[in-house]
């Protein structure tokens, strides 16, 4: 039973190593007409300060709904902000009825799903997921 237990908290913490080391890059639908975000344009479209694309169509950014690792690196990255600050943030703009949080997806696949068969989306995922389907458009790396 001991060595089970070391073997789940062996894996556990494995797992949310490899989480944390993931490259996480901004992407849009390859057809969308973006070629480039700055991070400042990231920041107001996930923050709510600005509804649209560079194109001039309304921005539909979506994010992970559970509270996992990649969530909150690209928090921390983007913001320098924790995932309860984020949520706070997010409970006085609904609150005040100025704003509403990025739509909640459950992974990064679905990611890939809708930024792919949508012009207006854009998300976050792992460099490593990257396909045909969309384009990367904000490198933090870079």
């Amino acid at each position: 039973m001991k060595a089970l237990y070391h073997l789940l908290l062996y894996v556990s913490i494995w797992s949310c190593c490899q989480a944390a080391q993931a490259d996480l890059v901004v992407i849009a639908n390859s057809q969308s007409g973006i070629e480039k975000l700055s991070k400042d344009e990231v920041i107001n479209l996930y923050m709510g300060r600005n509804r649209k694309l560079t194109t001039g169509v309304n921005a539909m950014p979506l994010d992970l709904a559970a509270v996992n690792a990649e969530k909150a690196k690209f928090y921390a990255m983007l913001v320098n902000k924790n995932l309860p600050e984020i949520n706070s943030y997010w409970a006085r703009l609904m609150f005040s009825g100025q704003g509403s949080p990025p739509l909640q997806v459950e992974t990064a696949d679905e990611v890939l799903d809708i930024v792919g068969s949508n012009k207006a989306a854009i998300g976050y995922i792992d460099r490593k997921k990257l396909d045909k389907r969309v384009k990367l458009i904000y490198d933090p790396t870079q």
